[in-house]
């Protein structure tokens, strides 16, 4: 009976201490990526190092290396675990980009042009089709619809213009023709001269490019290899898929890019260079971010969750980052520019039937 009676409390007392470390996280364990305790004990960082390093297939050329990983490591960890304590409307995790410092991680994983928004070329003037568009629907996902292929990885290629601008490709191609194709990022690197290859380049350059020739390749014939290469545009007897220009959505309405979004995934440019966004594993985001824009990504969509408006955006760095890829950023801010400056430079693809 006394063995019994001591199960039990010390069962209870698991319990306890489960309650007491989840309150004081806005996930858990599984999603954040690690334990309070971690931050504490040295022997429990290194075990949780070793882990990470093991699940990501990581490995450093010299102990040397390893060590000064891990520093970095560490000064992640806790700036993630701060950020967490906030109890802001999302939340940050150890995801692939843990042992790499803030400055690195934006060297190689950014790669939009820095240029003024008015510099952008439109293809048809103003024209703006869905100026008088009405009646939009509460929500939309165009993964749902089948417009969405899977979550790519740019890698250590400054390409996410590419990345952008194909995924904007790939949603009105199916919307027109019924099929969904995954379509190449390296053929737009190679042959789109305006742009810079891993170096940076712009939406609306891309989608002139593929606009003014016969169109783009496959994914499949066409693979991404993660750096420059030779343009190949004219292979032989493979099939291409055309848009016929592309058009811009005003600059700085929400409006405008919910009536765009509410017809067609959209290419749009953010500020990523805030440290959460390393990070970002779920919810709503909110976190600080400017409007110099950095960073090329695609909205798929829009939604609403207790009480938080918000547009689903697919990025480019891996399934393993944020919500499987994705990340929903906050709508309805007051600002023009948008969270992140998401409504400054938004534009898409024409397809004629």
């Amino acid at each position: 009976m006394a063995t019994s009676i001591a199960n039990l409390a010390l069962f209870l007392l698991c319990i306890v201490n489960l309650i007491m470390i989840s309150s004081a996280l806005p996930a858990d364990f599984s999603i954040l990526g690690y334990a309070e305790e971690d931050l504490t004990s040295p022997d429990r960082l290194i075990d949780l190092f070793e882990l990470w390093m093991s699940k990501h297939g990581k490995s450093y050329s010299s102990l040397e290396e390893k060590l000064r990983r891990l520093e970095v490591f560490e000064d992640n960890l806790k700036h993630i675990d701060e950020a967490n304590r906030k109890q802001t409307s999302y939340w940050l995790g150890l995801n692939e980009f843990a042992d790499m410092s803030h400055d690195e991680f934006k060297a190689r994983y950014l790669g939009l042009d820095r240029i003024d928004v008015p510099r952008r070329r439109s293809s048809a003037g103003s024209i703006f089709r869905y100026v008088n568009a009405g009646d939009l629907p509460k929500s939309m996902d165009w993964r749902k619809k089948g417009a969405v292929t899977h979550v790519k990885d740019q890698g250590q290629c400054g390409s996410c213009w590419a990345f952008s601008t194909v995924a904007a490709v790939e949603g009105i191609n199916q919307i027109v023709t019924g099929n969904l194709t995954s379509l190449s990022e390296q053929e737009l690197i190679d042959c789109s001269s305006e742009n810079n290859g891993c170096n940076g380049g712009l939406m609306d350059y891309a989608f002139s490019y593929i606009a003014s020739t016969k169109g783009l390749h496959a994914e499949e014939d066409y693979p991404y290899l993660m750096e420059e290469g030779t343009c190949e545009q004219k292979k032989a007897d493979l099939e291409l898929v055309t848009i016929s220009g592309y058009e811009d959505v005003p600059e700085n309405s929400e409006e405008s890019l919910l009536k765009a979004l509410a017809h067609q995934p959209v290419s749009v440019a953010i500020e990523a260079s805030g440290r959460d966004f390393q990070f970002y594993s779920g919810g709503v985001y909110d976190g600080h971010c400017g409007s110099e824009l950095d960073h090329g990504v695609a909205a798929v969509g829009y939604g609403s969750s207790k009480g938080q408006d918000y547009i689903i955006v697919k990025n480019s760095w891996g399934s393993r980052w944020g919500e499987r890829g994705y990340i929903r950023m906050k709508r309805n801010t007051g600002r023009p520019q948008g969270m992140c400056g998401i409504n400054r430079m938004a534009s898409y693809p024409t397809k004629d039937q």
